[in-house]
């Protein structure tokens, strides 16, 4: 460094963690320093505030300068309209293609259709198969597609090996539909007997799958002690059929789901290798590199307002890059509305270039190293994940898990919690329960009819788990609100708008969330005006919405006005101070409470059953 960026250096201080803390105090303004604390799912402490991670050292990953592969989802029913999508992401910067088939467990209702050699043929005419990374997900079917994958490649004299994964995940499959044809031991036994010596050398042939288990509501522990339990489970299996511990270890391919934790998402991926290597080394086998691949959070994806899970994507693919990930595949932001048309397509791969070419996120290996947010997650996600993990193979394995229903109940108990955050906003999804474009216009998809899946008989059965998107709840009292025309409520504001305007737009954040339109307004001049701009809106429903100081000397004759008026419901925005003030609101004609940390779910759809909405 220069004299002079010497002397500039100089000139700012290096502030302690006491500096910050002071300085987080002063911010707060009497508040206590404990609001700034939290917990993940996993009970793990987030302190507000991190010193550098000075021993820290990279976690060994993708090498610096190497940018991940950009998988783009093929799902299309039809094999001709799928080849022309592929051919356009690949021109449009795609490298690897993601082939989920109707017999996956992740087809979510589409997935491409036929599986024979002429349907895998023009699936691929004019994909240079020798330059993509190909995954392959046809579940039972996964290892005939790739065969024929492999003659088709021969056929136009391709010699070069394929860069080829099998998404193969007999495991995740019984986790996701509760069947499988024969006993899970029969099926693992058959995936990693698949003959790989007519794929490329570096070919994966079974994956540990954590998009299920994510799916349901598990926690990132929880994700990476499933993971891991099920790869063991397959190394285990390849060491019973005669295979290397090494080659069995380099044919095992890994998914995790990167979600909108940022940081969370981050320590995961990276905890996920150390975890890894943990078990390789108790068995004795140097050291090899899981071959990691990431996929966008189905979970968090709105059908509503579906255009802010561009923000959700991004920060998910930011993270799984960061953290690592060989390959990422981000879902499309109309995904959850149907399949995606070619906008959204071109927004998913786009999303990664950017990040890849404009932000050169691959240019450093595990830029996150030193941070002491991320070395410390990453560290307790480890140590938590292991904990579960040894708790599954106590228990006989992964698969003893599931048909002991254990792991399950665990994963259930996570998701139950977290809906029920999000149903009082504590855990906020903005464009669903905040933010929310009750006047959005519907997003384009293409018209296709699904691919069926192919039947299956179960001669293994478990309780399956249900994936749960986290928008649903507030995304059903959408839908019943448009089914009956949209209900609206009127904003019966009081006083100046400092006075209404914070609790005014809580209240149109809080009833939009759940499909009843607000009127607002700029306030009024006398409450005469107010009843009169009342009955003219229409509305049937008004809330009243001030300061807790002009509630006591305005709300009790306010709402007596509104109901004489007409007004079939009548709420308040806060919540009474006492059981007193309560009942006297009660008297006056005030029929429901709406404020911060109730259940809004429930509110809501109490409020449109005394609206009429069936």
């Amino acid at each position: 460094m220069s004299a002079s960026g010497t002397t500039f250096l100089r000139n700012f201080t290096s502030p302690s963690a006491e500096d910050w803390s002071a300085a987080a105090v002063k911010a707060l303004k009497g508040q206590p320093f404990e609001r700034l604390r939290s917990k993940t799912w996993d009970k793990l402490d987030v302190e507000p505030i991190y010193e550098r991670a000075t021993e820290a050292r990279p976690i060994a990953a993708r090498p610096a300068g190497t940018p991940w592969i950009i998988s783009q989802r093929i799902d299309h029913p039809d094999a001709g309209a799928a080849n022309a999508l592929a051919l356009t992401d690949l021109e449009g910067g795609a490298s690897g293609l993601d082939l989920v088939f109707a017999g996956s467990a992740q087809a979510r209702g589409a997935g491409l259709g036929a599986t024979t050699p002429v349907a895998i043929d023009a699936l691929t005419a004019g994909v240079f198969l020798d330059l993509v990374a190909l995954r392959i997900d046809a579940g039972a079917d996964t290892a005939q597609v790739a065969g024929h994958l492999a003659d088709v490649a021969a056929a136009r004299g391709i010699a070069t090996p394929l860069a080829l994964a099998l998404v193969q995940d007999p495991i995740g499959t019984l986790a996701a539909t509760g069947r499988l044809a024969v006993p899970a031991e029969q099926v693992i036994a058959a995936t990693v007997a698949t003959d790989m010596s007519r794929f490329a050398p570096t070919a994966t042939a079974v994956e540990a799958d954590g998009r299920v288990w994510h799916a349901a509501g598990a926690s990132e522990a929880q994700e990476l002690a499933a993971v891991l339990a099920t790869a063991l489970a397959y190394w285990r299996a390849f060491e019973a059929a005669g295979v290397n511990l090494t080659t069995a270890a380099a044919r095992i391919g890994v998914t995790l789901v990167a979600d909108q934790n940022q940081f969370l998402t981050i320590a995961k991926f990276r905890a996920f290798r150390l975890l890894w290597a943990r078990v390789l080394g108790a068995a004795g086998v140097a050291p090899v590199p899981a071959r990691l691949h990431a996929e966008t959070a189905w979970r968090m994806m709105a059908a509503r307002d579906p255009q802010t899970n561009m923000l959700r994507t991004t920060v998910a693919a930011f993270a799984a890059g960061i953290g690592g990930a060989d390959s990422v595949t981000v879902l499309p932001f109309t995904a959850a509305n149907g399949l995606p048309d070619a906008f959204a397509r071109r927004v998913a791969r786009n999303t990664q270039s950017i990040l890849i070419e404009e932000s050169n996120l691959a240019r450093v290996a595990d830029p996150a190293a030193g941070s002491g947010l991320v070395e410390t997650q990453t560290s307790q996600l480890a140590e938590a994940a292991w904990a579960l993990f040894q708790a599954i193979e106590a228990e006989g394995g992964i698969v003893a898990a599931l048909r002991s229903g254990s792991l399950a109940a665990r994963v259930s108990a996570t998701a139950d919690e977290r809906e029920a955050a999000i149903a009082r906003r504590k855990e906020p999804v903005t464009g669903v329960s905040e933010f929310p474009n009750i006047l959005e216009t519907p997003v384009a998809t293409l018209d296709a009819a699904p691919a069926p899946a192919p039947a299956q008989p179960a001669a293994e059965t478990v309780s399956r788990l249900v994936p749960r998107r986290v928008a649903e709840p507030f995304e059903s009292l959408r839908d019943r609100a448009e089914v009956a025309g949209g209900p609206t409520v009127f904003l019966a504001n009081l006083g100046r708008i400092p006075d209404f305007n914070a609790r005014a737009t809580w209240v149109k954040n809080f009833y939009e969330a759940g499909g009843i339109r607000t009127l607002g307004n700029d306030g009024f001049g006398s409450l005469a005006e107010l009843v009169e701009a009342f009955k003219a809106s229409g509305a049937g429903f008004a809330c009243i919405a001030s300061s807790d100081a002009i509630y006591e000397t305005e709300a009790v004759e306010a709402a007596q006005a509104l109901k004489a008026a007409g007004a079939r419901l009548v709420a308040i925005a806060g919540k009474p101070k006492d059981a007193e003030r309560q009942a006297a609101l009660h008297e006056a004609g005030v029929d429901e409470f709406v404020f911060a940390g109730q259940d809004a779910v429930a509110t809501l759809s109490a409020t449109l059953a005394k609206l009429g909405v069936a």
